[in-house]
């Protein structure tokens, strides 16, 4: 291999492509635009109601007016990352499921630390501005007002879920046992809200804003009650998933064949991912994130599972007939994504599975994909692969050994090349492709340092994780 440094040639982008990303684009502004909107709306309600004027006011009303704004704007961007979370199909085609996890994950704890605030100036706003007297207030503010015990709930189920996703909490936790304490949020999301409905000054003053919280919280509880209860239920009931068989692929590696009642509706595209529950085996009632591994072709299902965890270790026990209940598709790892002609596909070990899954359902020509495959000791898929390469013309490069060093993608053999060299001598017109790649966290964002440097654009990057 010689590593060869292109010149930055104009992109390929063809009309065909790229019209789904775009439409994408268009739905992530728009997103934008309403939160924007809607947090400027409750500010503006606070200020109508006195707020600036307050602030000029005694200790006591500035803290009243603070404490108001906080919460107002807690509030809302409460509601907010609830929605973006409640797995609402245009957002999830538009985001992707871990780009989606992020945002929520920031507008989580900003919403968290605003209703802390607004919690304590409340308080001490009612204590007349002495420190001293907040605690004995706040046992009377949650005893004697409307909806405050439910407030206290809600708050405290918040806390809950805000330490547990801490990354030191994480760090301890399995992924089903941090996924079945996250579901507390939705709970504490709705037992926190409603006392500011029956107590707070700009509901009691102004009926369009109680019609606009209400109709707001109504909408949201909705949305999470018809996407994350009752279109999960409709959609196993109606897809009847079943093991149909279980095959080895390499040591610790096993792939899963799923068959189902009008899979085609499922709309599952390459690349996605579902969460599966398997039933009739202990621990079925927590759910374990597996992609696809080969492209969906509305009779069948596969995914590729590693024994690296309680979840996947006990695939390889599954039995033909056993039922499966999956939430999903998740992801925007796939064909919709793409805005280039050619593409390019780097995976390293069982990482491997969703590139298999595009590899297949892409649409590319004889010299126009290319598939660069890490792993230690023995290759996924060689076979399948072997025929992608003779039927569809996929170029499948090797890369096997342990990496050469903690920091770097690469394998050992490639003395004298950076990670960047190394990625453009494999593929000299990195910049005119999309890049879809998939692995270990570190490993990823050791390909996605060499591709930046290599100058590929970020929109033509895609990775997913599982929003863990």
């Amino acid at each position: 291999m010689a590593a060869v440094i292109p010149s930055a040639p104009a992109p390929n982008v063809s009309s065909t492509f790229g019209r789904l990303a775009r439409r994408d684009a268009v739905v992530r502004t728009a997103l934008i635009a309403v939160l924007w909107l809607g947090v400027l709306l409750v500010a503006y309600w606070w200020a109508a109601g006195g707020g600036f004027q307050d602030l000029g006011s005694s200790l006591t009303d500035a803290l009243m007016s603070l404490g108001r704004l906080s919460g107002l704007v807690g509030s809302a961007l409460l509601l907010a990352q609830v929605l973006l979370i409640a797995r609402v199909p245009l957002l999830e085609r538009a985001y992707g499921q871990d780009r989606l996890v992020r945002i929520h994950r920031i507008v989580g704890f900003t919403s968290f630390d605003l209703i802390v605030v607004h919690v304590v100036l409340i308080t001490w706003a009612y204590a007349a501005g002495r420190l001293s007297s907040t605690p004995a207030t706040l046992w009377n503010l949650t005893w004697d007002y409307p909806g405050m015990l439910l407030a206290v709930a809600g708050t405290l189920l918040l806390i809950l879920v805000v330490v547990t996703s801490l990354r030191a909490a994480r760090r301890r936790l399995r992924y089903e046992s941090w996924h079945l304490l996250h579901l507390y949020g939705y709970l504490g999301a709705g037992l926190a809200l409603p006392h500011q409905l029956w107590t707070g000054q700009e509901f009691l003053a102004s009926p369009r804003a109680t019609y606009f919280w209400w109709a707001a919280w109504a909408a949201v509880a909705a949305t999470v009650l018809v996407f994350r209860v009752l279109a999960p239920l409709v959609r196993n009931y109606r897809h009847g998933l079943r093991v149909a068989a279980i095959f080895p692929e390499g040591p610790g590696v096993v792939s899963v064949h799923l068959i189902g009642r009008r899979l085609d509706r499922l709309r599952a595209e390459p690349g996605q991912y579902f969460t599966w529950r398997f039933l009739d085996r202990e621990g079925w009632t927590r759910a374990n994130p597996f992609s696809l591994s080969a492209a969906p072709d509305g009779q069948t299902l596969r995914i590729t599972v590693q024994n690296d965890g309680d979840g996947s270790a006990s695939v390889a026990a599954l039995r033909p007939g056993q039922r499966v209940l999956v939430e999903g598709p998740f992801g925007r790892m796939t064909p919709r994504a793409r805005t280039q002609r050619k593409v390019a596909m780097i995976g390293a070990g069982v990482g491997l599975a969703p590139l298999r899954a595009l590899a297949e359902g892409l649409g590319y020509a004889q010299g126009e994909a290319v598939l660069l495959q890490r792993y230690r000791s023995h290759p996924l898929f060689s076979g399948e692969l072997g025929g992608l390469r003779e039927r569809r013309g996929l170029n499948v490069v090797a890369m096997p050994g342990p990496r050469r060093s903690l920091g770097s993608w690469v394998g050992e053999g490639y003395d004298g090349y950076t990670d960047t060299q190394v990625l453009l001598g494999w593929i000299p017109d990195l910049v005119q492709r999309d890049v879809y790649v998939c692995g270990p966290p570190a490993w990823t964002a050791a390909v996605r340092k060499a591709a930046e440097q290599a100058g590929l654009p970020r929109e033509q990057w895609h990775e997913e994780a599982f929003g863990w």
